[in-house]
């Protein structure tokens, strides 16, 4: 028996071997990701920005695919300045020209931000006035359920 069960197991070693030694020369596997915004706070908002193109320095843009979940507060990272003084539900207005550059570039690198449509249409946003470079294909039912949605589609969680 013995003789029969070495050669099998040395024929899955050498099977499986390349596949796992791609993985190491190559870095990490594909991801699934949703981040989750839900505060209006500049700073913690750029800094989840830098958080998301860290990640895809380190995977591969081409080995990840990214959704950025906002809701409440956190609709924030899109209110463009000139929509905060009809928006007093909102204490900043961050979709400055820099923010919107960082917006640009992760969107170019196939991130995906979706918008809670519960937000828009409680806090009285317009998606074509105050919100930046928003589109009917972006907005979600609900910012919370689509959370769920995806994590039971195996998408990790991270709130940065």
């Amino acid at each position: 028996m013995k003789k029969y069960v070495y050669p099998f197991v040395a024929l899955l070693f050498a099977f499986f071997m390349p596949a796992s030694q791609a993985a190491v020369e190559e870095g990490y596997s594909k991801q699934k990701v949703v981040y989750h915004v839900n505060y209006d706070d500049p700073k913690l908002q750029a800094a989840a920005l830098r958080n998301i193109q860290n990640h895809i320095n380190a995977v591969g843009a081409e080995n990840l695919e990214v959704r950025v979940v906002m809701h409440g507060n956190g609709l924030a990272l899109l209110i463009v300045p000139e929509a905060l003084e009809r928006l007093p539900k909102f204490k900043h207005a961050n979709a400055d020209d820099q923010m919107a550059a960082r917006i640009d570039g992760l969107k170019q690198q196939n991130v995906s931000f979706k918008v809670c449509a519960n937000t828009v249409r409680g806090r009285k946003v317009s998606m074509d006035n105050d919100l930046y470079d928003v589109d009917e294909a972006d907005i979600v039912p609900s910012g919370v359920a689509e959370l769920a949605k995806l994590q039971h589609e195996g998408f990790v969680y991270i709130k940065p």
